[in-house]
C-alpha cells in the first residue's frame, strides 16, 4: 500500500504533457491480441492499469515491453491460459478480455472483474452482446464462461442502456466473426474512436464510431502495418484544469484534444476561469472571483462523470452553492466525506451533492477510495494548508501518468511512499 504526501498552500505554475487515454490504453491492450502480427502503442500512459494488464498478457504467453511510453505486444505465441485472478480482480477493464479472447479463441472465461468500488456497473448488457453473436454464456463460481465454438456471426444488437465498456465490447467480439453486425444506441465516446482506428488500421471494417449506430463487417485477419498513438487522456487533461484553476498561477497544458472536453471547459467559463484554448493545448490563468455552477453527468459529449469529482474542489471556491447531479454513477460520493475533513463544505441532498463555499482548507490524513475521488483530494491537497497524507494512493496511480513528477514539475510537494515509510518524509 501507497501513501501521497503533498505539502499545500504552494501556487502552481509551469507546463505539462497530457499522457495517452486510460480509457482508450485499457481497451486496445485486450485488443491487440485479436493481431495476428506483434502491435506497437505509443504514448501509453505510465499507470498501474497497464502493467496489471501486462501480466495477464503474460499468463496467456503474450510477451510485451513498456518504456518511454511505446508498448510493444507479441500475440504470435499465445496461448489459452486461465487469467490471473489477482490481477482481473486488480482493474474492472479486464473485461475487455471477454471480447477479445472471445474474437480469437471463441471462447473465454473471465473472473468478474474488480476495479473502483463506485456503485453497480453490471455487465449485462455486453452479456446481451455475446448472445447475440452467438456465443453461450454461463456464471459460475464467480466467473464468466462464454462459448462460441460453434462459431461467431453477426447480428443486430440493441444496447438497452448506453454503455461504453458494452460497446467496446462487442466490437472486439464482432471484428473476426462472420458476416455484419450493427450496435445501435451505441456510445458515442472519443474512446471508442481511437479504438475503432487502432482495429480499421489493422484490416476490420468498423464503421460508424462516434456515432450511435455502429457497423462491424467481420474479416478473417488483423494485421499491424504502423504504430497506433493513443489519443490524449480528456479525464487527466480535465483534473489539471480544475487543479490549475483552483490553486494554479498560470499553467500551459499540452497534448490536449479540446473538442474532447468542450462540456467541461464550459462549466469552467461559466464558473469565470480564464483559458487561452489553442488547437493542441490550454492555458489557464489564474482564477479570481469565481461564480457557482450546476453540473449534471451524462454521456459523452455531456458532461464525464469522471470529471465530477475533480471539479468538486474547485467548486469550494466560488461564492455560493455549486450543484453536481451524477446520472451515471449517483453513488460515486467516496471524496465527499474525505474532503469535508479538510475543511469543505459539501452535502448530500435528494441525490444531488451540494458544494458551499469554503474560505480554508486544511492538509490532515484522508484515503483515495477510487481514482478520482484521489485525483479530488490530490486538488484539495494542494490547495490546503499544511500537509496531507492520502493513503490508498495506489488508487490515484491506477489512472494518472507520472502524476508526482508533473505536480513537481508545477512546484508542488509531493512524495509518493510506502506506508512501512510512513515516519520518513524530504521535501
Amino acid at each position: 500500500m501507497k501513501s501521497m504526501i503533498i505539502q499545500g498552500g504552494n501556487p502552481l505554475s509551469g507546463e505539462i504533457t497530457i499522457g495517452g487515454a486510460k480509457n482508450s490504453t485499457v481497451a486496445l491492450i485486450p485488443a491487440a491480441i485479436l493481431a495476428d502480427t506483434p502491435v506497437q502503442f505509443d504514448s501509453v500512459p505510465d499507470i498501474l492499469d497497464v502493467h496489471n494488464l501486462m501480466a495477464i498478457l503474460e499468463s496467456m504467453n503474450v510477451s510485451s515491453h513498456f518504456e518511454n511510453g511505446v508498448l510493444d505486444i507479441d500475440p504470435t505465441h499465445i496461448e489459452e491460459n486461465v487469467l490471473p485472478g489477482k490481477a482481473i480482480k486488480s482493474l474492472r477493464a479486464s473485461y475487455y478480455f471477454m471480447g477479445a479472447l472471445l474474437g480469437r479463441f471463441r471462447r473465454a472465461t473471465v473472473s468478474f472483474p474488480g476495479g473502483d468500488n463506485i456503485g453497480p456497473r453490471p455487465i449485462d448488457q455486453h452479456i446481451k452482446g455475446f448472445k447475440a453473436l452467438g456465443a453461450e454464456v454461463t456464471e459460475i463460481d464467480d466467473s464468466v464462461h462464454i462459448d462460441a465454438s460453434k462459431g461467431l456471426h453477426g447480428a443486430r444488437v440493441f444496447l438497452d442502456i448506453v454503455s461504453v465498456g458494452a460497446t467496446m465490447n462487442i466490437i472486439l467480439a464482432a471484428v473476426k466473426a462472420d458476416g455484419l453486425t450493427v450496435i445501435e444506441n451505441a456510445a458515442k465516446e472519443p474512446e471508442i474512436i481511437d479504438l475503432a482506428t487502432f482495429l480499421n488500421n489493422m484490416g476490420a471494417k468498423v464503421r460508424g464510431a462516434g456515432t450511435d449506430v455502429i457497423r462491424i463487417e467481420g474479416v478473417s485477419q488483423l494485421k499491424a502495418t504502423n504504430t497506433h498513438t493513443i489519443i490524449p487522456d480528456r479525464i487527466e487533461a480535465g483534473t489539471y484544469l480544475s487543479m490549475a484553476a483552483a490553486v494554479g498561477a498560470g499553467v500551459n497544458i499540452q497534448n490536449v484534444i479540446p473538442e474532447h472536453l468542450e462540456a467541461f471547459t464550459a462549466k469552467l467559463i461559466e464558473m469565470g476561469v480564464k483559458m487561452d484554448i489553442s488547437e493542441d493545448s490550454i492555458y489557464v490563468h489564474k482564477s479570481e472571483k469565481l461564480k457557482p455552477i450546476q453540473v449534471k453527468t451524462m454521456p459523452y459529449p455531456g458532461f464525464a462523470t469522471d470529471l465530477q469529482q475533480p471539479i468538486t474542489p474547485l467548486m469550494g471556491r466560488a461564492d455560493g452553492a455549486s450543484i453536481i447531479i451524477d446520472t451515471i454513477y449517483p453513488e460515486r460520493t467516496k471524496h465527499i466525506p474525505e474532503l469535508n475533513r479538510m475543511g469543505e463544505n459539501i452535502r448530500l441532498e435528494n441525490n444531488m451533492i451540494v458544494v458551499n463555499h469554503c474560505d480554508d482548507l486544511t492538509g490532515t490524513i484522508v484515503a483515495a477510495g477510487e481514482i478520482r475521488a484521489g485525483a479530488s483530494l490530490v486538488i484539495a491537497a494542494l490547495m490546503a494548508e499544511g500537509r496531507t497524507t492520502i493513503t490508498n494512493a495506489e488508487n490515484i496511480l491506477r489512472g494518472y501518468d507520472r502524476i508526482s513528477d508533473k505536480l513537481k514539475a508545477l512546484g508542488g510537494h509531493i512524495q509518493i511512499i510506502e506506508d512501512t515509510d510512513a515516519g520518513v518524509f524530504e521535501y
